[in-house]
C-alpha cells in the first residue's frame, strides 16, 4: 500500500481557570423571563432543575485580569511543549472563539487585531510565513479549525498547525437569564502535523453542515431580561434552549453517522465519542439516538466521556479540553490508546454541526 500524508495530533494543552463557581452561587440571583417579568419559581427550584437537566454542578470563570487571547496563549504554550516543536516552524495559527477579548467589567468584544495575531505575538513568533487568523463558528469552532488545518496539511500547504479554542463567556452572559448558568470559560489547544503513513492514521474523514434557513437564531445576542437605564444598550448571549435541544437530537446523530459512513467505519468500531460538552442530558440523548441509527439499544459503557459537571459549557474549548484531560490521565476511568478510533463532534451557533473520525 502506498503511503499518504495524514493530519496527526502531536500535542495538546489546556487552560482551566482556577475560579470555581458552584450552583449555590446563583441562589441569590434575580432571574427574569424573556418578557421582563420575574421568574415565579424560587431560586432553589431553578438551580435544582438546572442541575437535573444539564448535570452541571460547577463551572470555571477566568480571573479579572485575563482575556480569551491570554488563556489561548497559555493553552498554546502547553501544546507546543507537548509536541516538542519550535513555534517558529508553525505554518498556521487558527483561533476559534465567538466574542474576542472581553475585558472584566465590560461585555464589548475586542477582535482587532485577531486573537490569533495576539497569540502569535505572545508566543514571540517572528516567522511571517506563519499565518494567524480566527474562526468564529459557534461552539464547533475548534473542530472546524482542525478541519481547515487538515485541508492545509493534505494539500501540501502546511506541515504544522496550531489550533486553539478559547472563550470567556462569563463576560457576555445576562446574569438575570437562567441559561447563563450553563456557560463557562476555558481554552484548549492542539498541534496538528502532517505525517506520512502507509496505513490510515489521524483525521480520516470529517463532515460539516450549517442549517441557517430555519435555525440561524437559536443563539443570538440580545438585551438583558432585566432592562435598566444602565444596561439598555448592552447585548448578551441568548439561547432558544428548547428548539436547540430538539435540533441537536434530530441532526447531530445523523451527521456523526454520515462521517462514519464516509470513513467506512461502523459505530461498534468506535472506542470514544468526544462530543461538545453542551448539556449533560442532551448529550446522553444524542449518543442514544446515534446508536439507535445502527439498531443498537444499549450504548457501550464509557464510550462518551463527560466533564461538563465540573467545567460547564466553555463553548469552543470543551472538546480540546476533554481530549487533553483524557490523554493526560485526568478523567477517571477514561483513556485513549494507540489504535483507538475516536469521533469528535460539536453543535452550536449558526446552527453549525461538525464531526471528524480520528485514528490514534
Amino acid at each position: 500500500m502506498s503511503s499518504k500524508i495524514y493530519s496527526v495530533i502531536t500535542g495538546t494543552g489546556i487552560y482551566l481557570p482556577k475560579k470555581k463557581v458552584k450552583n449555590e452561587a446563583f441562589l441569590d440571583f434575580k432571574f427574569f423571563e424573556s418578557n421582563g417579568k420575574p421568574v415565579e419559581r424560587p431560586n432553589e427550584y431553578i438551580v435544582d432543575k438546572f442541575q437535573e437537566i444539564t448535570t452541571i454542578q460547577e463551572r470555571r470563570y477566568v480571573a479579572d485580569d485575563l482575556v480569551a487571547s491570554d488563556i489561548g496563549f497559555f493553552a498554546a504554550k502547553k501544546a507546543i511543549e507537548d509536541a516538542a516543536i519550535d513555534p517558529e516552524t508553525l505554518d498556521y495559527i487558527i483561533v476559534a472563539h465567538n466574542f474576542g477579548d472581553v475585558k472584566f467589567g465590560s461585555n464589548r468584544s475586542d477582535m482587532v487585531p485577531a486573537l490569533a495575531a495576539r497569540v502569535k505575538h505572545k508566543l514571540k513568533i517572528k516567522n511571517p510565513d506563519c499565518v494567524a487568523y480566527d474562526v468564529p463558528f459557534g461552539c464547533p469552532g475548534w473542530l472546524q479549525g482542525m478541519i481547515q488545518a487538515d485541508y492545509f496539511i493534505k494539500s501540501g500547504d502546511a506541515k504544522k498547525v496550531l489550533v486553539i479554542g478559547a472563550e470567556t463567556i462569563s463576560r457576555v452572559i445576562d446574569l438575570h437569564d437562567r441559561d447563563s448558568m450553563i456557560y463557562a470559560d476555558g481554552a484548549g489547544a492542539t498541534i496538528l502535523e502532517g505525517k506520512e503513513s502507509s496505513s490510515p492514521v489521524g483525521i480520516l474523514t470529517h463532515k460539516t453542515r450549517s442549517d441557517t434557513y430555519r435555525y440561524a437564531e437559536m443563539l443570538t445576542m440580545g438585551c438583558s431580561y432585566n432592562v435598566t437605564e444602565k444596561n439598555k444598550n448592552d447585548l448578551y448571549l441568548k439561547m432558544n434552549g428548547r428548539r436547540l435541544y430538539q435540533y441537536a437530537l434530530e441532526t447531530v446523530p445523523l451527521s456523526i453517522k454520515a462521517c462514519l459512513d464516509k470513513a467506512g467505519k461502523d459505530i461498534m468500531q468506535v472506542n470514544k465519542v468526544l462530543i461538545h460538552q453542551a448539556n449533560g442530558k442532551m448529550d446522553d440523548a444524542i449518543i442514544e439516538r446515534l446508536y439507535k441509527l445502527y439498531e443498537i439499544d444499549e450504548v457501550p459503557k464509557g464510550v462518551m466521556p463527560m466533564i461538563i459537571s465540573w467545567i460547564g459549557n466553555s463553548s469552543v474549548a470543551t472538546v480540546p479540553t476533554l481530549l487533553d484531560l483524557i490523554l493526560k490521565g485526568s478523567v477517571e476511568n477514561q483513556e485513549i490508546k494507540p489504535g483507538d478510533l475516536v469521533v469528535f463532534a460539536s453543535v452550536g451557533a449558526g446552527m453549525n454541526i461538525n464531526a471528524a473520525v480520528y485514528q490514534f
